[in-house]
C-alpha cells in the first residue's frame, strides 16, 4: 500500500512540474496595449561612450488619466547619439520587458523580450512616440505577437 501511495505522490508531483513548465512556455497571445506615460525623472550619469541614462515614468490608462503602473528605462550610450536600452513596464497584471537600440527618444521601437504574470514569455514590439515635451509625455503602443 505504501508503494502505491509513493507512486501516486510521485505522479502528482510530476504532473505539477509539467503544468508549471507548460505555463512557462505558454505564449501571451496576440494583442495590443495602448497607454500613455508621464516622465518623472531623466538623469544622465557620465559623458560620452559608456554614459548611462535612467528614465522613470508613471503609466496611465489612455483617455482616462487613471494611473496603472510604472516604467523605467536604462540606456547606455555606445556612440554620441546611439544608445542600447532596456525597459521595464509594470502593469496591473504583470511586467513587460523591452530591449533595443535607439538614437532619439522622440520616436523609437524596442523589442518586447519577455515579462511576468499575464505577460510571461511575451514577444512583440513597443513603439514609443513623444506627444508632449514639458512635462514629457509619451504614447506607448505594445504590439504583442506571442
Amino acid at each position: 500500500m505504501t508503494a502505491k501511495r509513493t507512486v501516486t505522490a510521485a505522479l502528482m508531483v510530476a504532473a505539477a512540474f509539467a503544468a508549471a513548465g507548460a505555463r512557462g512556455l505558454a505564449s501571451t497571445g496576440p494583442g495590443t496595449i495602448s497607454i500613455t506615460d508621464r516622465q518623472v525623472s531623466d538623469r544622465v550619469f557620465g559623458r560620452g561612450v559608456g554614459a548611462r541614462e535612467i528614465v522613470q515614468a508613471i503609466l496611465f490608462q489612455r483617455g482616462t488619466g487613471h494611473r496603472i503602473g510604472d516604467a523605467s528605462l536604462v540606456c547606455t550610450f555606445v556612440t554620441s547619439n546611439q544608445r542600447n536600452c532596456s525597459g521595464t513596464y509594470t502593469l496591473p497584471r504583470g511586467t513587460i520587458v523591452t530591449s533595443g537600440a535607439l538614437s532619439t527618444r522622440l520616436l523609437y521601437e524596442l523589442a518586447i523580450v519577455g515579462g511576468t504574470g499575464l505577460y510571461d514569455n511575451a514577444r512583440g514590439t513597443l513603439t514609443n512616440t513623444a506627444i508632449k515635451l514639458r512635462p514629457r509625455r509619451d504614447l506607448l503602443l505594445f504590439r504583442l505577437t506571442g
